[in-house]
């Protein structure tokens, strides 16, 4: 599988799509140019599916990412974690070689993206 939503993050995910169509919303997962470390994760909800889109599920949510970005992102675990100071989606690359203390920016030996300030 090209990623992997754990229980915990697609609770949350779930609990996001009720102000959506859900019978046609998927989540949408990739990266862009940019940020502290060259690449930066985006993840949003989207009604679109084109010709470059790989759809898939997991634990109940329905995926859509573009093919361009499957090597980058392949292997990666989406979790959302609850601590004292609320909770947040956590994600968990194998192929991010360099991470930025925020964890949405990082680097990949393939991609390395043009870098930002932090």
């Amino acid at each position: 599988m090209v990623v992997t939503i754990t229980e915990s993050a697609s609770l949350q995910i779930k609990e996001m799509m009720k102000d959506e169509d859900q019978e046609k919303v998927h989540l949408r997962f990739g990266v862009k140019g940019g940020g502290c470390s060259g690449l930066s994760y985006a993840m949003g909800f989207d009604y679109e599916i084109t010709e470059n889109d790989l759809t898939f599920e997991s634990n109940g949510i329905p995926v859509v990412v573009n093919k361009q970005d499957i090597p980058i992102i392949e292997g990666t675990t989406i979790d959302f974690k609850q601590n004292m100071m609320g909770g947040g989606f956590t994600i968990d690359n194998p192929n991010a070689i360099v991470s930025c203390g925020c964890g949405s920016s990082f680097r990949t030996a393939a991609e390395t993206g043009t870098p930002e300030e932090c």
